[in-house]
């Protein structure tokens, strides 16, 4: 059976970080069905997440959102992550969490290089602990960060 990967995002994003971690996905395995859903914002993304895996059996998920730079858009994408923690532990699921905030960005060019840094390289990181698990423990303790330059062991 192939294995079976849930994309849920959202339409508040400014970049389609979906569609680079897709192709990201396919560069490297075949035979995976992807199931995709939309919802409005971050805050939605923790039950669409859970129903990617509880209804469409989805193996992995990736949970893709751009919160804003204000404080309630922060607090917002708080409460979305811990939703999302919530139901992997619900689930016994991997939900790869790819949050990218707008005032990250030095500017639009930037914030644009940043999300499909960090879509594409979770992207790989799916790849890995999906199927080639080997390769995470290989990182380990290396400083690999997602989106920005990796910071390097101690």
């Amino acid at each position: 059976m192939s294995k079976r990967i849930g994309i849920c995002s959202t339409t508040f994003a400014r970049f389609d970080m979906a569609s680079a971690a897709i192709k990201q996905i396919k560069k490297q395995v075949t035979g995976v069905k992807y199931i995709e859903r939309y919802v409005p914002g971050v805050k939605d993304l923790p039950v669409a997440a859970k129903k990617l895996i509880e209804e469409e059996n989805c193996d992995i998920v990736m949970a893709f959102g751009m919160p804003g730079g204000e404080k309630i858009d922060k607090l917002c994408a708080h409460e979305a992550s811990t939703g999302l923690i919530q139901a992997q532990l619900m689930t016994n699921t991997h939900i790869l969490e790819v949050f990218v905030h707008e005032d990250e960005g030095k500017d639009e060019k930037d914030l644009k290089e940043l999300a499909y840094n960090r879509a594409t390289q979770h992207a790989d990181n799916l790849v890995k602990m999906l199927f080639k698990p080997e390769a995470m423990k290989k990182e380990a303790g290396t400083g690999v960060r997602e989106g920005r330059e990796n910071k390097g062991p101690l």
